[in-house]
């Protein structure tokens, strides 16, 4: 998929300017999958119709940390690094809490809050049964075991329905993908990287978390094991920050890259084709929205699994350094 990105990005270049239209394609794909700080009405290859800006909160970290000042630019407020913290606003969070609610008013709506009633009635309620049973029972146990499977269920089914709806909010006309966004997927693999951890220090404690860093090697391979066991810690959540981030991007710049075609070539005959392809792509993305929160949530249980799997290395090697013990002391009793 990244790799028809790229593919897509360069014809698209490469037409606008063979074309030598005067519409600037590109520049509104990318507004429209950046965040802003406020909400609009995109008009094609037109000016937004800005429809709400959100307030700006900035928390000085310092004496006039955010005070603002002039630049070639115009107007600036300083950054993080500068002494501001800025906690405005922007137009994927509040897609975040958009879905946030949906995601809670959908449970509260067909989740079976009857325990008398052990099959839940309806069509809503049956699919949300179906993909609670089906997160639990293939994703979690089968990836992390049935002793402590269980416990992590809570975090995977949140992961997976927030993704989820996430990711479907982005397809409808005028919201925005959160899950397009660098930092969003970031946080959620950071999320999946602390319960990691914590599942690993918890089988099997502290210093068998910090030995299991050498990789069973002898000690004088420490120097390069351990840096090679450090960094793989977090090869595994910055992967699923770029899976994600990248899938739900890609998706939306194919979609807009086919409809900008009709204004490209400049014949409204082209809309005859790049429309149905359009529209096959917003079906492949009504099925990559759930298939990207499926890959995450399970590959955040494979990670958790292999955490918890730490206890029964554990203990293999203790059986492995007992045994030869228990069999000379058999064979000198005999």
């Amino acid at each position: 998929m990244r790799k028809a990105m790229v593919l897509f990005a360069s014809l698209f270049a490469a037409t606008a300017w063979a074309a030598g239209s005067e519409d600037d394609v590109p520049g509104y794909i990318l507004h429209h999958v950046v965040d802003s700080p406020y909400l609009e009405f995109e008009v094609p290859l037109s000016t937004p119709i800005k429809a709400l800006d959100f307030p700006k909160w900035h928390v000085p970290l310092k004496a006039n940390g955010c005070a603002p000042r002039m630049t070639e630019h115009g107007e600036e407020i300083p950054g993080f690094t500068e002494g501001c913290l800025d906690l405005s606003l922007s137009k994927h969070a509040v897609m975040m809490w958009l879905a946030a609610l949906l995601l809670i008013a959908t449970l509260l709506i067909w989740g079976n809050r009857d325990k008398t009633k052990l099959v839940p009635r309806g069509a809503g309620a049956n699919i949300i049964e179906m993909l609670v049973l089906f997160v639990r029972d293939e994703l979690a146990i089968k990836n992390i075991g049935k002793e402590e499977g269980p416990r992590y269920v809570p975090f995977l089914l949140t992961a997976f329905f927030f993704i989820l709806f996430m990711n479907m909010l982005g397809l409808v006309p005028g919201m925005a993908t959160a899950t397009g966004n660098l930092a969003v997927t970031a946080a959620l693999s950071i999320c999946t990287f602390v319960i990691t951890q914590v599942a690993g220090i918890r089988a099997v404690g502290l210093g068998g978390y910090l030995k299991h860093l050498t990789g069973g090697v002898a000690p004088w391979l420490w120097p390069i094991m351990v840096p090679v066991e450090f960094l793989g810690l977090f090869t595994k959540p910055f992967a699923l920050t770029m899976r994600l981030f990248a899938n739900m991007l890609a998706g939306h710049i194919v979609l807009f890259f086919l409809l900008g075609l009709i204004f490209i070539l400049g014949h409204p005959a082209v809309a005859a084709v790049s429309v149905p392809f359009a529209f096959a792509i917003y079906l492949l993305e009504l099925f990559v929205a759930f298939v990207q929160a499926y890959v995450f949530t399970m590959l955040s249980a494979l990670f958790i699994g292999m955490g918890v799997a730490m206890a029964h290395h554990h203990d293999d090697h203790g059986h492995a350094e007992a045994g030869p013990s228990h069999d000379h002391g058999k064979a000198h009793h005999v």
